[in-house]
């Protein structure tokens, strides 16, 4: 039988680059070669989508030199990509798509809305699930009804009309400081401060406006860091794994706690107080129907130090595939290797 044609995407203009660099290697080398025939383009930081010849060249960052450029077709007729390589155009059927991209322009529905376009079948949550969990906001919103713990916030829009110290007045009424400052669409803690006065509170709001105009400002949640893994489809079977815990090598787990330092750590199925492990599993299930999941998220909480509290903080639709990274280590932990975790993924895309 001839192969099945997977087009792999990674990069994107997000200031996840090269964590979707790191990711995709990982995916690439626990996809069944026996069964698909591998495409891997990569999107630029600014737009270029590239053919890319092997893994070699994205572990050493030549793929940004190739001179063919290869896109997905927004045509179901033509359920492929189109190939230029100079003067010459080919098009090339695709039979499923694995958007491995992290962030703006990749994870927050706007790829998911060209691959409904072309008809092709693609690995992950789908256009509404993607935007909503993208925006903390609005993921805010939408889990609101479902009275799980959630930490306060003040919503800022970084534009007319906005005055610090009329903000910064707000704040202190609301909550005492430590607080913390993060862009409402910004993925792997870019962008995020916290802040333990009023002058830092001015810096982490013009940090955080450089990734996105519509931020919010939290009260600090004291207490560990948990994560769970959810595989499955909303009103479906979703399944959940056992819990992970951060071990933050900073103040808080931010870009260079997480790719940066080897302090940082991962533990899997840490002790945690009676019920509260089960309740983060529920929880995040819940969250993940509630916003339209399809395929794999990481929910991330909170436990907070003096209640013991499960407070929900994030759900990402495509989590860090890295050999750090809590998504495929909590899957491992439960039996289910990457090969086959991979291979279910691209299953899923192709029930769809």
């Amino acid at each position: 039988m001839d192969k099945e044609k997977i087009a792999v995407l990674f990069g994107g203009e997000s200031s996840e680059h090269e964590v979707s660099c790191i990711s995709v290697t990982t995916i690439i080398k626990n996809i069944d070669t026996n069964l698909y025939e591998i495409i891997l383009i990569g999107i630029t930081k600014d737009g270029r989508w590239l053919l890319t010849e092997n893994i070699e060249s994205i572990e050493d960052g030549s793929w940004r030199d190739s001179k063919k450029t290869a896109v997905i077709l927004p045509d179901k007729a033509e359920h492929g990509i189109l190939i230029k390589d100079g003067d010459t155009y080919e098009s090339v059927h695709i039979d499923i798509v694995f958007p491995v991209l992290h962030g703006l322009n990749g994870e927050d529905g706007t790829v998911q809305g060209l691959l409904e376009m072309s008809g092709i079948p693609y690995v992950g949550c789908g256009v509404l699930a993607s935007s909503v969990a993208m925006d903390k906001l609005t993921t805010k919103k939408i889990v609101s009804p479902l009275n799980i713990r959630q930490a306060k916030y003040i919503p800022i829009f970084y534009g007319d009309g906005y005055n610090f110290t009329k903000t910064a007045d707000s704040i202190e009424k609301a909550f005492p400081y430590p607080v913390f400052v993060k862009p409402a669409n910004a993925g792997s803690s870019r962008g995020v401060s916290r802040a333990n006065n009023r002058n830092e509170l001015k810096t982490a709001i013009e940090d955080a406006a450089k990734h996105d105009k519509r931020i919010l400002v939290e009260e600090m949640i004291t207490g560990r860091e948990i994560e769970c893994a959810v595989l499955g489809r909303s009103s479906g079977t979703i399944e959940a794994t056992g819990v992970g815990e951060i071990l933050a090598a900073a103040e808080f787990y931010d870009y260079d706690a997480k790719y940066n330092s080897n302090d940082s750590k991962t533990v899997t199925d840490p002790a945690l107080p009676e019920g509260v492990r089960e309740k983060i599993r529920d929880s995040a299930k819940r969250i993940f129907n509630e916003i339209n999941g399809f395929g794999l998220s990481r929910v991330d909480f909170f436990v907070e130090a003096d209640t013991n509290d499960v407070v929900f903080n994030e759900i990402n639709t495509m989590p860090g595939f890295t050999d750090i990274s809590m998504y495929p280590i909590l899957w491992e932990s439960c039996g289910l290797d990457k090969k086959a975790l991979v291979g279910k993924l691209i299953s899923m895309a192709k029930e769809r």
